[in-house]
C-alpha cells in the first residue's frame, strides 16, 4: 500500500511540474517567435550585436518576478476598489502590444482588460470625441489598458488629415481638463509613450513583411506612416509638449530593446500605485464525494476531436 501511495504522489508531483512548465512556456513561445522573425530576415539585414541585449536567463527570471508583483497589484486594486487606466502610445511597431501581453499574461481578464478601439463608425464620428473612450473606463476594482487612446487625434488623425484644424485645436484645449476630471473622479491615469528610432521601425516593418504570420499587422496606414516619419515626429513633439500636465504626466519608454522596454515599463507601472500583498485564507480542497450509485455514461466516439498529436 505504501509503495502505491508513493507512486501516486510521484505521479501527482510530475503532473504539477509539467503544468508549471507549460505556464512558463507561454512566455517562451513568444520569445521564440521574436527569434524566428530575426531568422526570417537574416538575408535582409545584418544581425545586431551591440552587446546591449539582456541575458536571457535574467530576462525570464525578472519578468516572472514582475508578473508575480502584478498579481499582487491586481489583488490590491480589487481589494481597494481602485480604478486604473494606462495609456500605451507610440509609433507603429514600437512594442506596445508586446508589453501589454506581458502585463495581462498572468492576470484575471475580468480585472485587467485591454481596450483597442477600431476606427470610429459614422455614428461615433458625430459624437463628442471622448464619448467612445468613456464607455471603456474602469469601474472600482478594474484596470484598463488602452492600446492607443484618445491621443489618436493628436497623432494619426492630424498627420493623415482625418480631423480638421479646429478639431485638432479643440482636442488640446479639452484633453487636459478631461484628464483632470478623470483623476478627480478617482481614476489613476498613467500615460506611456514608446520611443523607437527610424532605423528600428524600418527593421521591424521588414520583419513583418518577411514573416507570413505577422503580415496581418501591416496595414496601408502603417505603410504610409513610414513615408511620413517626420510628420509623425512633429505631431508627437507637439502632443507631448501640450498634454504633459502635472496631474497626468507622460512617461517615455526607450523601446529599441524590446526586453528592456517590457521590464522597465512593468517596473515603473508597479511603482506608480502603492500596494501591499493581500493576506488570503488558506485554500483547502474539499474531499471529492463518491456516490456508490453513480455511474458515468459512455461518450460516443464521434464526439471526440481526433488525436492528431
Amino acid at each position: 500500500m505504501n509503495a502505491e501511495k508513493t507512486k501516486e504522489r510521484i505521479e501527482f508531483e510530475r503532473r504539477i511540474h509539467a503544468d508549471m512548465r507549460d505556464s512558463f512556456d507561454e512566455e517562451l513561445e513568444m520569445e521564440i517567435d521574436d527569434e524566428r522573425m530575426n531568422d526570417l530576415i537574416s538575408d535582409v539585414t545584418t544581425p545586431r550585436s551591440d552587446g546591449s541585449d539582456l541575458d536571457r536567463h535574467f530576462y525570464f527570471k525578472e519578468l516572472f518576478r514582475l508578473q508575480g508583483e502584478l498579481v499582487k497589484l491586481q489583488d490590491w486594486v480589487v481589494h481597494k476598489k481602485l480604478k486604473v487606466v494606462v495609456l500605451f502610445e507610440g509609433r507603429d511597431a514600437a512594442g506596445k502590444g508586446g508589453v501589454i501581453k506581458r502585463i495581462t499574461q498572468r492576470l484575471n481578464p475580468r480585472v485587467c482588460r485591454v481596450a483597442a478601439l477600431p476606427a470610429p463608425s459614422e455614428r461615433e464620428s458625430s459624437q463628442w470625441y471622448f464619448q467612445r473612450y468613456v464607455t471603456h473606463l474602469p469601474a472600482g476594482g478594474e484596470i484598463v489598458l488602452f492600446d492607443r487612446s484618445w491621443y489618436n487625434r493628436a497623432g494619426v488623425e492630424k498627420v493623415m488629415g482625418f480631423c480638421s484644424d479646429e478639431d485638432y485645436e479643440e482636442f488640446f484645449r479639452t484633453v487636459p481638463e478631461f484628464e483632470k476630471m478623470l483623476i478627480r473622479s478617482g481614476i489613476i491615469l498613467i500615460k506611456y509613450w514608446f520611443s523607437i528610432t527610424d532605423d528600428e521601425q524600418n527593421l521591424r516593418f521588414q520583419m513583418r513583411i518577411h514573416d507570413p504570420l505577422k503580415q496581418w499587422k501591416l496595414s496601408p496606414m502603417d505603410m504610409e506612416s513610414r513615408r511620413r516619419w517626420e510628420q509623425y515626429t512633429t505631431a508627437k513633439e507637439i502632443m507631448l509638449e501640450r498634454t504633459h500636465i502635472p496631474e497626468a504626466p507622460w512617461r517615455i519608454i526607450e523601446a529599441v530593446d524590446k526586453k528592456k522596454a517590457r521590464l522597465n515599463c512593468i517596473h515603473h507601472l508597479l511603482s506608480q500605485i502603492p500596494y501591499a500583498e493581500i493576506e488570503r485564507e488558506p485554500v483547502v480542497l474539499p474531499e471529492r464525494v463518491h456516490n456508490p450509485d453513480y455511474s458515468r455514461h459512455p461518450v460516443p466516439p464521434e464526439l471526440f476531436v481526433p488525436t492528431t498529436y
